[in-house]
């Protein structure tokens, strides 16, 4: 049987509320003026969205407050991006987190705000539907319905988020056995293991779980697939950053295409560096993921950027890297792709991009 959902994605989904254009952080007292600002749902909203602007059918497990952020994020996820919630519930106790970043110098600080969920460590699950893969943070506490993902035969790919108590426990790797695929930043990933390079920290995860993945931003990713015995450095695409709020999320919906459609290592790679690098050239989290218009746009730009340059230019070798773009985009026109506003309203009135 075809299951019902191509990703499962379980967490807690934040308001965003981004501000851009920052000439300097606020110092104590002072004001600064912010050229520019968005709102969109965030926090797992990033892989959700991103997943399903590549045509994944994308379910989301979460619990929304019945306040306004709540109804809005809530129509951002279902009516404007087409993720399935049904496997959400709404909360009428409670009011929804909010997470503010200030995007400055190609980075971001962030504030949040948030009460724990009534719903207990597994109630974002529930009962977990059929789905050829699905998503989890990895955290101290157990989670069995990893285990159950597994046993259902659905493809598991986990990341690590960071640890503010700085004793980065191997424990929490132990669910790993029940994972296909690790995800983590270079950062996370040499805390974790202990090692003094990215590199080496994949050596020492890859007994952990089939394939890894260590991220480097701008730098690409680097990755060992035990299942194929591929061994792959993959460097990033430059562009121009805004915000690189959520570029890991949309990272991993991007290799998580690439799993699900039989790519290559190589290519998942390629592909997950360059929307993730598209991504950070709009702000906010979920709503800067690209379409596949945005993709075939960038896909023209370079191939005709080739042509005007040398067989060994940098320009012609980022085209042959890519040539096989040719093969995964979509025919035909694409749906248009909504950016994150400064309006927090039901009716988002974000101008159509492609």
């Amino acid at each position: 049987m075809n299951p019902a959902l191509d990703l499962f994605v379980p967490g807690v989904v934040y308001l965003d509320i981004i501000f851009t254009g920052l000439r300097e952080l606020p110092s104590p007292g002072a004001e600064v003026w912010a050229p520019g600002m968005g709102s969109c749902p965030g926090g797992i909203a990033n892989l959700a969205v991103a997943s399903a602007r590549l045509g994944l059918r994308t379910g989301l497990g979460t619990a929304l407050a019945t306040d306004a952020y709540g109804d809005f994020c809530a129509h951002i996820l279902r009516d404007q991006e087409g993720i399935d919630l049904s496997s959400s519930r709404r909360l009428a106790e409670g009011h929804s987190p909010v997470t503010v970043s200030l995007a400055y110098q190609r980075d971001r600080s962030m504030i949040t705000h948030g009460h724990p969920l009534p719903v207990g460590p597994h109630g974002l699950v529930g009962s977990l539907p059929s789905a050829r893969a699905a998503s989890v943070s990895l955290s101290k506490g157990p989670l069995p319905w990893v285990a159950q993902a597994r046993a259902n035969g659905t493809l598991v790919f986990a990341d690590v988020g960071w640890d503010d108590t700085a004793q980065w426990p191997v424990e929490a790797l132990e669910v790993l056995s029940d994972c296909h695929a690790f995800l983590p930043n270079a950062v996370e990933a040499m805390q974790y293991t202990r090692a003094a390079s990215p590199a080496e920290a994949v050596r020492r995860l890859s007994g952990l779980v089939p394939v890894v993945v260590v991220t480097q931003g701008s730098d690409g990713a680097l990755a060992v697939d035990a299942t194929t015995g591929e061994s792959v450095v993959a460097p990033g695409v430059r562009l121009e950053a805004l915000d690189p709020t959520g570029a890991g999320d949309v990272f991993t919906a991007g290799f998580v295409l690439g799993t699900l459609r039989g790519w290559p290592l190589d290519q998942r790679l390629a592909f997950a560096n360059l929307i993730a690098a598209l991504s950070v050239q709009h702000f906010g989290g979920s709503l800067s993921a690209p379409g596949w218009g945005d993709i075939a746009d960038w896909w023209r730009s370079a191939r005709l950027s080739a042509t005007r340059h040398h067989a060994d230019s940098s320009e012609a070798l980022l085209a042959a890297r890519y040539g096989f773009l040719d093969d995964v985009i979509p025919q035909g026109e694409q749906r248009s792709v909504r950016r994150a506003t400064a309006t927090i309203a039901r009716l988002s009135d974000a101008g159509d991009q492609r």
